[in-house]
């Protein structure tokens, strides 16, 4: 017994001695429940939406109040016309929409009912049932209110409409973050290992001192995985249309060279890793650590963005699949073209060059 006690305290020592594991052992759990727990939440905080009242009067302007006056919505005061709000759906300015008809009060006052419209983007299915039932709920406090004001009842109608999804499918949402995350964890993590495999096996040595050139060593590493990800995503977009059933609302070309030089990007980042690891463990630990994590907490595919803490929002401009995703929805989905997300891609191509300027700069120190 006095043994056992005694190569107890022996491991205890060793854990509180090695700070890394006293990180990961204490540190992560707490990281994690702060994160989980107060930082990324499903809940939808914060959302951007139009209004369009056409009736502006008194009980527009009350409902418009307490919508308003919620947590739930930020309001975009730029939109007044029914011609902007289809453009801000498109460009992802905004998730909902409410269109007051006009002589709202005057029909509730005379016929007893009025009707406003509530216009929701449905590629993320959930986000818009939720913001839905919010407006919803909203308009349904203040008609109770009304009510118990006057004797006769008084009803307001609210019209749902889909725009995109009308049927509601989670494939419209699930399947441009499937590819995001498929195509980073391909062109980045397998890029970074096969390179980092070659500098354990010493092999790299023997290449690099060869005729070839180093960058030609290093494409050669690098074109199966840019294949092999070109195979997956015409596997996806195949599966896609005649399986799950999603349009290809806008240019299958622009598609493929937005998914090209997202792949670029991707590429360009497993070489970086693999110019800061040197072993195939360190190499997969970073790029799922890394890249993995990322993808699925701070791109919007998991989680709303527009919920997290600043600092968060911020973060996630940095994450590459953030920026595909919002083009695949845009394009595949909603059929835009590339003048409404010219930007998103110019913010890829940037990225793949901040990757491949430091990634040839520790190359060359490397040698």
């Amino acid at each position: 017994m006095k043994q056992l006690i005694i190569f107890v305290k022996k491991e205890f020592h060793h854990i509180l001695r090695d700070t890394r594991s006293m990180l990961v052992l204490i540190g992560l759990p707490i990281v994690q429940l702060l994160i989980f727990g107060f930082a990324i939440t499903t809940e939808v905080r914060n959302a951007n939406i139009a209004i369009l009242d056409n009736s502006k009067d008194e009980v527009t302007q009350n409902i418009i109040t307490k919508i308003e006056s919620s947590q739930y919505f930020d309001i975009d005061r730029t939109i007044s016309k029914s011609d902007q709000i289809e453009n801000a759906f498109k460009t992802g300015k905004i998730k909902l929409a409410i269109i007051f008809q006009q002589n709202f009060q005057n029909e509730l006052a005379h016929s007893n009912k009025a009707q406003l419209q509530i216009i929701a983007d449905a590629t993320d299915p959930n986000q818009a049932t939720t913001l839905t039932n919010y407006v919803s709920s909203i308009v349904m406090d203040y008609q109770n209110e009304m009510n118990q004001q006057n004797k006769l009842p008084y009803v307001i109608n609210t019209e749902m409409r889909m725009l995109y999804n009308p049927q509601l499918k989670g494939a419209y949402s699930s399947v441009p973050g499937v590819m995001g995350m498929i195509l980073l964890l391909i062109s980045a993590m397998m890029t970074s290992i096969a390179i980092v495999k070659e500098k354990e096996l010493g092999t790299m040595e023997i290449l690099l001192v060869s005729p070839m050139k180093p960058w030609l060593v290093v494409i050669s590493k690098v074109i199966p995985y840019f294949v092999i990800s070109l195979i997956n995503v015409a596997t996806i977009l195949i599966l896609s249309v005649f399986v799950l059933g999603l349009p290809i609302e806008g240019s299958l070309l622009l598609l493929i060279g937005s998914t090209i030089i997202y792949i670029f990007c991707a590429l360009s980042l497993g070489i970086l890793i693999s110019t800061i690891t040197d072993t195939q463990q360190a190499a997969m630990l970073i790029s799922l650590l890394g890249l993995m994590l990322p993808v699925v907490m701070l791109s919007g595919y998991a989680f709303p963005i527009a919920n997290m803490p600043t600092i968060l929002q911020v973060l996630s401009n940095f994450v590459p699949a953030k920026w595909y995703i919002i083009i695949v929805k845009g394009v595949m989905i909603k059929g835009i073209d590339f003048t409404q997300i010219w930007q998103e891609l110019l913010i890829l191509v940037a990225m793949t060059a901040v990757f491949l300027t430091i990634s040839i700069k520790r190359f060359k120190i490397r040698l």
